[in-house]
């Protein structure tokens, strides 16, 4: 674990290629805000043994009380992510943490605006929820491209006592549900969107517990036994394969040739081994647990030992099957770069001409080029009534001292309404419940401005240019159905409920 430096992450927002930004978005927050601890606790934000109950990104008090994510969070991490070279490479991840209430998917929609790439958790017991299509076909809709993790394996294991072959029925359900959803919203210029195991881009495990694994965990644990390159091996982990020891080969069929039945791979090679594990961990069977330890490469300390039950089962799986390790690896190969993505999105987030001088700088995620940044919502800060001005610089770069034009969500081109002129006081990075202030963010990330909300109430485009067209304003799922009037019990304080009011319309997208 590596506490990594705001000079790091800097330092790489310069090159888009190895940028991430990426939304949580599930259905039901349960497990989601913990899956986030994982990677906040690999960033060596937080301690490791503090995943999953710390909820790091949940920054208001009624966020803690009630369990729930109420306002989308921003974090920007540096990772070291293992190459197909077997290289590390750094690579910079601006994460945000979206509710997954239906009441508040104008947060959602907030999020998906400004990133390329949404890791949607679904619940592996509860299955497709109403919201998941929600937010589904809001990130269809700004183009975004999903992977998927399928939430609470522990529950099955645990709770429900299932086998591996129920387990593989309820995540073929599952994954067929989200590909229904997907196939049904897909844009052919963002290409295959299908999720498969098979391809690596869903994930199972557990939030609360911090263990998660792809099938290009188990299929580099096989493949050397099998004699077997890794792709070719995750093909056989999951659909219909199945493995006779007897006659040393791999069939289609579930039957070996004396008829006797034989076991998926899938339960046979991947849920098996972490069932076993798990139930050893619950019932304390430590030699069981050290015998398997060796087979599996897991080094556990004394202290880890020590521990029993869930707090057992935890070290061992995050020694194991580490959940950020997993999901890093997943987003760094499955998800695109600014780069990559504004190639298909410019046309869309553009409202001007496709080949003028600003469309062409977003489409290349120029740095060099004007800047354009849009605003998708205003954070409050520590400072009574003022806000961070929260979006995504996607040509360009924005730095202090910066003289910009900002242009409103009813701004018309040629028009003087809706447009000021106005200096950035200071670029910061959100980091969850905290800040860090930066000279200048590049193209391809995620910064929050000061200043800007004297001029913007909601959203908006900051630029350099003076001819340019609007960022498109974010299309909602959801319209308001409940209005109501309000006024004070003592008329005396209607100027501050005037002003209470103000703050709560610009804080909410």
């Amino acid at each position: 674990m590596v506490n990594f430096s705001v000079e790091q992450v800097h330092q790489l927002m310069y090159n888009s290629d190895l940028i991430r930004n990426m939304s949580v978005i599930a259905h039901v927050d349960h497990g989601k805000s913990t899956l986030t601890d994982s990677l906040i606790a690999k960033a060596g934000i937080i301690a490791m043994k503090s995943a999953g109950d710390d909820r790091y990104m949940d920054t208001r008090e009624d966020e803690k009380e009630r369990g729930i994510t109420i306002k989308s969070t921003g974090v920007s991490l540096y990772f070291d992510c293992k190459m197909k070279d077997g290289n590390n490479l750094g690579h910079v991840f601006n994460l945000i943490d979206s509710p997954g209430h239906v009441d508040f998917s104008s947060e959602v929609t907030a999020a998906l605006r400004v990133t390329d790439g949404a890791l949607v958790v679904v619940d592996c017991v509860e299955g497709v929820c109403v919201q998941t299509e929600t937010v589904l076909r809001q990130a269809m809709a700004e183009r975004i491209k999903p992977v998927l993790f399928v939430n609470k394996v522990d529950r099955n294991i645990l709770e429900l006592q299932v086998d591996g072959e129920t387990m593989y029925t309820n995540f073929v359900r599952v994954i067929d549900n989200v590909n229904g959803i997907i196939s049904t919203y897909e844009d052919e210029t963002m290409g295959c969107l299908e999720l498969h195991p098979g391809i690596g881009n869903v994930a199972f495990g557990s939030g609360k517990e911090c263990w998660a694994f792809t099938l290009k965990r188990f299929a580099e644990m096989y493949g050397k036994k099998f004699k077997m390159e890794d792709d070719k091996m995750m093909g056989k982990l999951w659909g219909d394969w199945f493995f006779s020891a007897k006659e040393k080969k791999w069939k289609t069929e579930g039957q070996d040739n004396e008829g006797n039945p034989l076991k998926r791979a899938f339960a046979q090679f991947v849920m098996d081994p972490i069932i076993k594990l798990a139930r050893a961990a619950m019932n304390n069977e430590i030699e069981t647990i050290e015998k398997m330890a060796v087979t599996m490469d897991i080094a556990l300390t004394t202290a880890d030992k020590e521990l029993r039950d869930k707090h057992l089962l935890k070290a061992v799986m995050q020694k194991w099957i580490n959940a950020a390790d997993t999901i890093l690896e997943m987003m760094v190969f499955h998800l695109p770069s600014p780069k990559t993505a504004q190639r298909y999105r410019y046309n869309y987030l553009y409202e001007g001409p496709v080949d003028d001088e600003v469309a062409k700088a977003i489409r290349d995620c120029d740095p060099d080029g004007p800047l354009m940044m849009y605003i998708s919502k205003q954070v409050p800060t520590s400072d009574k009534g003022r806000f961070y001005s929260y979006g995504r610089v996607f040509s360009g770069k924005v730095s202090t001292g910066m003289k910009v034009r900002m242009l409103g969500s009813n701004y018309k081109p040629g028009s003087k309404l809706d447009v000021y002129e106005g200096t950035v006081q200071r670029t910061v990075l959100m980091m969850g419940r905290k800040t860090e202030f930066v000279s200048e963010v590049p193209c391809g990330n995620l910064a929050a401005l000061v200043g800007i909300d004297k001029y913007l109430s909601k959203t908006g485009t900051v630029t350099t240019s003076w001819d340019a067209h609007n960022i498109r304003n974010m299309k909602y799922s959801v319209s308001p159905v409940v209005r109501v009037a309000v006024q004070p019990k003592n008329a005396a304080d209607l100027p501050k409920l005037i002003q209470g009011m103000q703050r709560l319309s610009k804080s909410d997208p």
